[in-house]
């Protein structure tokens, strides 16, 4: 046999060393320790490294937008209710013929023309009633010629009554004969006074001041006693009939003031003249009536038919604001960004309101020492960082050049 070589019998023996290193690594509570020594040794070496990358993020973040901030500030703002409704004649007078059966020789106006109280508006052809009045005027004379006799006999009569050289009852007979013929001239007068007023009649006037609105009279035609000939617009008066809702009749009073706007812009003030006693079942609100002023003419800015809106002025009250580009709508709804004391922003729902000028009035969901955004509102997202410049304050509108102010509902 082959002696061992000593120096390969030395290799595959294990050392101490690697013994002590075998028994400690087989213990399980020798494996436990180490790993913790090397999870410390590990967050040692990665902690630095971690805060230094948290510095340079913090370090790194920079303002999305510059921005200029505002606080909200309290106003006068007027109370005003708005409503829709039709513009109609005060009162349309409807203007016939008194007299039937003749012709029709004139038609002195027609749609648009002013006319006085008094004016002539058409004429009916009058010959055969010039005829009937110059016999009711001859009628008349004999009858004034018939008492004229009857008086002088009923005189003499008077004067031989104490002679005896008549009857009792002769002198009655000239006394009755003088009566009838006074009641004779009476019956005669009222004749030519008829025959006198049907000649008026053939005239046909206007009964007031006006606008002529429609016309029916045509030259040539022969109506009857009655038939419609024109419609006027009594003095050219106009009233707004405002369409109201129950819910803000109590609000509303006679002499109240309202603005009243016409499709083409033009703008009259008016007074609240009566309040309908009634409400339609249907759209449960109350017609409100609107005296406007008189506006005569071809070149009116109102006409009856026309459709307005308006305005009742309900007085004033007190109103935070916020200038109008502070007010962001998205989805339906209205925000304001409220800068925060970290330079960060948040989007805040709000209720607006009324406006004046360039000022809406937020009615909740802001606290009045809020620092609102004002440029740049509308380009921010919750939670974005931005740089305040504070905005110069600008001088308050006054009330009276305000925007139209609807009052909230």
């Amino acid at each position: 046999m082959r002696p061992h070589d000593e120096s390969t019998t030395r290799t595959r023996e294990p050392t101490s060393e690697q013994n002590l290193m075998k028994n400690l690594l087989l213990t399980p509570a020798c494996a436990i320790i180490l790993g913790a020594l090397a999870a410390v040794a590990a967050t040692v070496l990665v902690a630095p490294a971690s805060v230094a990358a948290d510095d340079k993020k913090a370090a790194g973040a920079k303002p999305a937008l510059t921005v200029t901030t505002v606080r909200p500030s309290t106003t006068q703002l007027p109370i005003k209710l708005a409503a829709n409704g039709n513009v109609v004649a005060w009162q349309e007078a409807i203007i016939g013929s008194e007299t039937g059966g003749y012709r029709l020789n004139e038609v002195r106006v027609d749609v648009g023309d002013i006319v006085r109280k008094g004016q002539v508006l058409a004429v009916f052809a009058s010959d055969s009633i010039h005829a009937d009045v110059a016999q009711a005027r001859a009628a008349l004379a004999e009858t004034r010629a018939t008492a004229a006799e009857a008086a002088a006999n009923a005189q003499r009569a008077r004067t031989l009554e104490s002679s005896g050289a008549l009857s009792a009852q002769q002198i009655s007979q000239y006394m009755t004969a003088e009566q009838t013929a006074n009641a004779r001239i009476a019956a005669s007068q009222a004749t030519l006074a008829a025959q006198q007023l049907r000649l008026k009649y053939t005239q046909v006037v206007a009964p007031d001041s006006g606008v002529i609105s429609a016309r029916a009279a045509t030259v040539g035609s022969v109506v009857g006693v009655g038939t419609e000939l024109f419609r006027m617009i009594r003095q050219g008066r106009l009233e707004w009939r405002a369409e109201v809702i129950a819910a803000d009749l109590s609000r509303l009073k006679p002499g109240t003031r309202a603005v009243v706007k016409a499709a083409n812009g033009t703008e009259l003030t008016g007074t609240v003249r009566m309040i309908a006693p009634t409400i339609d079942p249907q759209t449960r609100s109350a017609l409100v009536y609107v005296d406007l002023p008189s506006t005569m003419g071809a070149n009116a800015p109102f006409k009856a038919g026309m459709f307005a809106s308006g305005q009742f002025e309900l007085g004033s009250s007190n109103a935070m604001t916020v200038p109008q580009q502070a007010v962001v709508v998205r989805d339906g709804f209205s925000y304001v960004f409220r800068l925060n004391a970290d330079g960060r922003v948040s989007q805040i729902k709000v209720q607006s309101g009324r406006r004046l000028g360039e000022r809406i009035e937020v009615v909740n969901g802001l606290a009045s020492d809020a620092l609102v955004v004002i440029q740049g509102a509308g380009f921010l997202n919750d939670g974005d960082l931005v740089r305040n410049v504070p905005a110069v304050p600008a001088a308050a509108a006054p009330v009276s050049s305000a925007a139209p102010v609807v009052a909230a509902k």
